[in-house]
């Protein structure tokens, strides 16, 4: 009889190069937010999930056992108990765009702007917590919330849909994926009169719709079988049509020294938003990959790869264009469309124009036989653009990048570059990482740099978009590491009303900021345990990463735990109201 596999041994041969790794740029959990989990979770994310490619080879019992060994659990050992169900009748689903907070952006233009957020500015400083929902088991804080017609749609990494009473957080309905989820989701009406759908993509490149009062699936639609690929950005929609970003974990897959690397290709999916038809598919990469060298190692290279699409993309109603800011290049075949923004046709998908910021951007992780023979700095775009007016019928295309930079690019002139404002040091996990926001007035970026280097910048800005220049900077303020993490990086997207602007901080502090002059006038500490309105056991805040605060109907909502990348792990939705009322 065979001896049943080495969980240790095999842990150290497929896992600990990458989970060990002391190299911050690894987008990836450390071992022991691994071994925080339950055993399930991570042989799901080896058999079915993020860790596929990397599992390959595998077979189950090994995969079981890896599971076992890096979580010193059994399998079956952890019981969950959903509690947290309404126990009244929802309010009737009533949307209201004016009040509401629908998808990533808020916007077709990804302003990330709340023009009617129900309180003033003057109530910010007397926000509470009015209540914290907990996300079950190993799950954690990954997907920002929406709002809309007094229900909140929610996920974990755990793959866990929620629709819950935005007064006091009860559990409407759930429905489970069977993977993970990181997307926004977006609620938009059928055709069928009275009648709404969720839309949201998850970590198998599969895009989902819902029905919003229900919770019942309608439909399921893979957009991409390459096997690292995942969606990460939120879909969006307009008139009929949802149109889903397609990014990967390919970067991930080439330290194996006898990986073919690369053959993802990046791409913006355009669905029919009642039936999950495909319309068109659009690559952000535009040749298909050949063979063109062997690694070190004697294995086939392939190219040109990469330029993933990471964020929500953006719609411009004027042009009839969507916009799509990419990720960098995987090899040496260089391109034109990676580390860029890419215009295409509403209705084709045809590409309109490409303006690329940085050239020769090739990046894969670890340092084995498949880097390219010009590492790049890894400064691809992570965030949404932003389409916003400037005055005399002119508008600019603003797009962050993780150098630093704060770009303005002319939607008249095929995205020609308008200006350019260096904001932080940059780095992989550096400058502007998930998204900013703007107003009326100005432009509101927060700098991760969360590596401390020459010039790290943490902190948040206001920029004005007509000219590039900076109005005011406010620093992270000194870190105290009485809880949560000791980085005082602010990587989170940004969110403003009127008056104020939110922004969130790896050390789990969430503050907002008066627009005028960037003076603080509210600051949370999230990284701290707190008592949840679905009674999870250990529900913690941690840090704020990732995705953005929502604002809807006098109240602010955040994720607290996304602690992926040196943050602190945690799994708490946080609603605030003034005064906790």
């Amino acid at each position: 009889m065979a001896a049943p596999p080495d969980g240790a041994a095999l842990w150290k041969a497929k896992c600990a190069t990458c989970h060990e790794s002391t190299q911050p740029q690894l987008r990836m959990p450390k071992r022991e937010e691994v071994a925080a989990r339950t055993p399930e979770n991570v042989y799901s994310a080896m058999a079915t999930g993020a860790m596929v490619t990397q599992a390959a080879g595998l077979s189950e019992e090994e995969e079981r056992a890896i599971a076992a060994f890096v979580t010193g659990k059994n399998f079956g050992s952890v019981q969950e108990k959903i509690e947290g169900q309404c126990t009244t009748p929802p309010k009737k689903f009533a949307p209201n765009a004016k009040a509401d907070w629908n998808g990533w952006g808020n916007d077709p233009e990804n302003m990330r702007f709340q023009p009617n957020p129900g309180l003033k500015a003057e109530d910010v400083p007397k926000l509470k917590v009015k209540w914290a929902f907990g996300f079950p088991g190993d799950g954690t804080a990954t997907t920002q919330p929406t709002v809309v017609g007094g229900r909140v749609f929610v996920s974990s990494n755990r793959g866990v849909i929620y629709s819950l009473d935005q007064a006091s957080g009860c559990i409407i309905w759930s429905f489970a994926t069977g993977t993970g989820v990181r997307t926004a989701p977006f609620v938009a009406p059928s055709k069928t009169a009275g009648k709404y759908i969720v839309y949201f993509g998850d970590i198998r490149s599969q895009a989902h719709g819902l029905d919003a009062e229900t919770g019942k699936e309608i439909w399921k639609t893979k957009v991409e079988d390459h096997t690292s690929s995942r969606i990460t950005g939120a879909p969006v929609f307009y008139n009929g049509t949802v149109y889903v970003p397609v990014s990967s974990i390919e970067e991930a897959s080439a330290q194996s020294d006898t990986y073919q690397c690369c053959t993802f290709r990046g791409s913006l999916v355009a669905l029919d938003a009642e039936t999950g038809a495909q319309k068109w598919k659009s690559y952000t990469v535009l040749d298909p990959p050949k063979g063109f060298k062997q690694n070190k190692k004697g294995t086939q290279q392939f190219g040109p790869a990469g330029a993933a699409v990471w964020s929500a993309p953006t719609i411009d109603l004027k042009r009839k264009l969507i916009y799509v800011a990419t990720g960098d290049s995987y090899t040496d075949q260089e391109i034109n469309t990676s580390d860029a923004i890419v215009a295409y046709s509403l209705d084709t998908g045809k590409i309109a124009w490409i303006s690329q910021v940085e050239a020769k951007d090739q990046f894969v992780m670890g340092r084995g036989a498949n880097l390219p023979d010009a590492l790049g700095p890894d400064y691809d775009f992570g965030s949404s653009v932003i389409l916003r007016d400037i005055g005399g019928g002119k508008q600019v295309i603003l797009a962050g990048q993780k150098s630093g930079i704060l770009w303005g690019l002319d939607p008249d002139n095929k995205g020609k570059i308008l200006w350019q404002i260096k904001l932080g040091a940059g780095s992989a996990l550096g400058g502007i990482e998930w998204g900013f926001a703007a107003d009326s007035k100005y432009t509101y970026v927060a700098i991760s740099d969360r590596i401390a280097r020459e010039g790290a910048a943490p902190g948040i800005s206001a920029v004005d978009p007509k000219t590039g220049k900076k109005v005011w900077s406010t620093p992270a303020p000194e870190v105290k590491c009485a809880s949560g993490s000791c980085i005082p990086a602010q990587a989170a997207a940004v969110s403003v009303m009127p008056g104020a602007v939110f922004s969130g901080s790896l050390n789990g502090h969430f503050r907002a900021y008066d627009v005028n002059d960037g003076k603080i006038i509210w600051d949370f500490d999230t990284a701290v345990p707190f008592d949840t309105v679905n009674k999870v056991a250990g529900a913690k805040g941690g840090s704020v990463d990732g995705s953005g605060p929502t604002i809807s109907n006098g109240m602010v909502l955040t994720n607290s735990g996304y602690g992926q990348f040196g943050g602190k792990a945690g799994n708490v939705l946080l609603a605030f109201s003034v005064d906790g009322k």
